[in-house]
């Protein structure tokens, strides 16, 4: 009995010693295809120091990409909107466009499918009820459709005047289409009584990525819908920063601290209003399977009183590149005097460090606008990891006075040239989160920036890297452990 139990004992760890190595070479084999050298060797290290874990970890959110017919899906409606279109008149370009912004546009046309449009008129809103309700009047305007989509959606007593317009233009006859995101939406307070809200109005509403497994609709669960959009009728669109919900979010965590997000809207008109929508009908057909057509052929000329140069730049795990980052490299490498970045979440890859290291060694001004006080701890930390390589590259850092968080999504570059819209600058929103930029070409839009810019500077302290080193070191190691967990993608 002794030697049969020794004998059983040595097979098990036999076996469990060639299960570890089969996973190990394995997980070299599979974990670093079309991956980041970073993100690959950061799974490799929980795999190999953690490796249950790490393994369970890595088969459930280990691909960050959507699913095969996802996939299909976004490529199908990008090629549906090069031919649509192809030789229409999207209005007067501005003249004299350098050379570096005409590539950058042809770059974001190849890879996201839309056009730059001139004529186009664009406004920022800054103060966060006023967005809501100026959503709201505008939805009253609606004659044939309003589409909604939004990250997180929620019906309370900030945005009850959004609901009522909805409310109001549906009894018209007007189609009411809203999107929002599954997993950001039902863990929230008012989840059920805005789909119960929506449903009483006669909305035709969808969730975003469901992670719905028993309804045969599954993915990575922490891939995201990160869009903000409000189209209506195709004349007058909104995007940007905001969510549809108090500036709280309702949560007791946010209540507690005494927490308020602020973000930064755009309103527009003209011919860029039309790729708006297309983002939108694309997002509707991924999870409907309707293709729009009759609206997606809406992208006549419209012009507006503005001159603007608009294109609009959709991103996310959808496309074969990440359209947002190489956006923002491109601009980063092409501005000759400032650069003015504003991100919530500043988690930077090497591309983009390296970009504004390189900015300030060539002269150019650049400052970048955070929170004083974080809402995601992880984010945070890896965040102010960061910050002793920017300032002594010479970046100006400008805290946003807590409890505020400043949730704005913003790049100015020199005089001419802005980019708005949902993306963060973190890894998390160039491959995981589905987002919408607007690039936008004109000083008179780069005026509006600038006095929104010295706002948040007015209400913002500035980092130095004297007290930056002073520090305590506790601070330092969870800044750097939280840094490391940042590229597991």
């Amino acid at each position: 009995m002794i030697n049969i139990d020794i004998d059983l004992g040595s097979w098990w760890l036999i076996a469990v010693f060639v299960f570890d190595v089969v996973i190990r070479i394995a997980a070299i084999i599979i974990v670093p295809r079309n991956r980041r050298p970073t993100a690959a060797m950061a799974w490799l290290l929980a795999i190999y120091f953690i490796p249950v874990i790490g393994v369970v970890l890595f088969l459930v959110i280990g691909t960050p990409r959507l699913p095969r017919k996802r996939r299909r899906k976004q490529r199908a409606i990008n090629e549906y909107i090069q031919q649509a279109t192809a030789g229409l008149d999207h209005g007067t370009l501005r003249p004299g466009a350098p050379g570096w912004f005409t590539s950058l546009v042809r770059l974001n046309t190849n890879l996201g499918a839309m056009p730059l449009s001139g004529d186009n008129e664009a406004h920022l809103i800054a103060d966060y009820q006023e967005s809501l309700d100026a959503m709201a009047d505008a939805i009253r305007s609606a004659r044939r459709y309003v589409h909604v989509e939004f990250y997180i959606l929620q019906s309370d007593a900030a945005t009850d005047n959004f609901f009522r317009a909805l409310e109001e233009v549906r009894e018209r006859g007007v189609t009411v289409r809203v999107l929002l995101d599954h997993w950001a939406n039902r863990g929230k307070p008012f989840y059920r009584r805005t789909l119960k809200r929506l449903d009483a109005m006669g909305a035709q509403w969808h969730l975003m990525l469901p992670v719905q497994p028993l309804r045969g609709k599954y993915q990575r669960p922490d891939l995201r819908n990160h869009r903000k959009l409000l189209v209506i009728d195709g004349d007058i669109a909104f995007m940007g920063s905001q969510n549809v919900t108090d500036s709280t979010y309702n949560l007791r965590k946010n209540i507690r601290r005494g927490l308020h997000w602020v973000d930064l809207m755009v309103r527009l008109e003209g011919p860029v209003v039309g790729s708006v929508n297309a983002v939108f009908l694309s997002d509707w057909y991924s999870e409907t399977d309707e293709l729009l057509t009759e609206e997606v052929d809406e992208f006549d000329l419209r012009q507006a009183t503005g001159d603007l140069d608009c294109q609009i730049v959709p991103s996310g795990p959808g496309f074969e590149f990440e359209n947002n980052l190489r956006l923002f490299l491109g601009l980063m490498y092409a501005a000759e005097e400032r650069i003015i970045l504003v991100s919530p979440y500043f988690v930077p890859d090497e591309s983009i460090l390296n970009a504004i290291t390189t900015a300030c060694h060539r002269g150019v001004e650049v400052e970048l606008f955070v929170s004083e006080e974080g809402d995601q701890a992880m984010v945070y930390h890896a965040q102010r990891s960061y910050y002793e390589v920017l300032l002594r590259a010479g970046v100006r850092i400008w805290m946003y006075r807590k409890p505020y968080i400043l949730h704005t999504k913003a790049m100015t570059i020199d005089d001419e040239v802005a980019v708005i819209g949902s993306s963060n600058m973190d890894m998390r929103s160039f491959g995981l989160n589905m987002e919408i930029s607007m690039l936008v070409r004109g000083e008179e839009f780069v005026d509006e920036m600038r006095q929104v810019e010295d706002h948040y500077r007015n209400l913002s302290t500035e980092l130095t890297l004297e007290e930056w080193l002073r520090q305590p070191l506790r601070s330092t190691v969870l800044d750097n452990l939280a840094r490391l967990t940042s590229a597991l993608q």
